[in-house]
């Protein structure tokens, strides 16, 4: 599968699948998918279609379904990103690697020290960061993304997660054992301005545990991208 070009589609119809808007300008104006070319279509169950192109016209293209099957390279783990929105396209970049890294969700959150702010219009583009890194990873299910008003929401989102860590500069210790993870389990890591102590407070309240990302102070991007790769790493994703 990894030397097939890959697109995502959501007409697969038995034995041909179609191939149209954004998907289609890319495959044609930017990868030169022409007719007889074998490629990778994904319509983010987590199954791979392979397809040979059949006819490209002006708006879309037609593939004839030669195999199907499911992706290996899908997280086994249950991983859920909450992140404060960020400023800039810091965010985005944070999503980027949180889809390489395995994870299956992600919350973006305004928080009381949050300065960014995120619209349909932004929603809409962070989907799209997240559908194309999961095409580049070799993956065939982009992670869901969801916006949150407050911190309550988003927090309250990660209730049945058997693991909730909330990264936290008024931790002097972890609370939980990253080395020894298991289960579904949610991370919470603030934007710029950090949480504030009634935040903190809310988190405790609602049983997540405080993380401690050692002495020096991190980016809430590196913070971020950190906390989820040492959460995938103990939960087996990257051995």
């Amino acid at each position: 599968m990894s030397g097939r070009k890959r697109f995502f589609t959501d007409a697969v119809t038995g034995e041909d699948a179609v191939l149209d808007g954004d998907e289609f300008v890319h495959a044609v104006t930017v990868q030169r998918v022409a007719e007889g070319d074998e490629i990778c279509l994904l319509d983010g169950s987590g199954r791979e279609f392979t397809a040979t192109v059949t006819k490209v016209e002006k708006k879309r293209l037609t593939a004839r379904i030669s195999s199907v099957a499911d992706c290996d390279c899908e997280p086994r783990a249950k991983i859920y990103l909450l992140v404060g929105a960020l400023k800039g396209d810091k965010t985005e970049l944070v999503v980027q690697k949180a889809c390489e890294l395995g994870v299956g969700k992600i919350g973006v959150f305004s928080s009381e020290y949050c300065s960014a702010y995120l619209n349909a219009n932004k929603l809409e583009r962070l989907n799209k960061v997240a559908r194309e890194a999961t095409k580049q990873c070799m993956r065939a299910r982009a992670p869901e993304i969801e916006y949150f008003d407050d911190l309550a929401s988003a927090l309250e989102s990660a209730r049945d997660c058997d693991n909730a860590l909330f990264a936290c500069e008024f931790a002097s210790s972890s609370e939980a054992d990253l080395s020894a993870l298991s289960g579904t389990t949610a991370i919470v890591v603030g934007s710029e301005g950090g949480f504030s102590e009634a935040e903190f407070a809310l988190a405790r309240r609602l049983g997540f545990a405080a993380v401690h990302l050692g002495k020096r102070i991190l980016r809430a991007e590196t913070a971020a991208i950190a906390l989820t790769a040492i959460v995938a790493h103990s939960l087996g994703e990257m051995q």
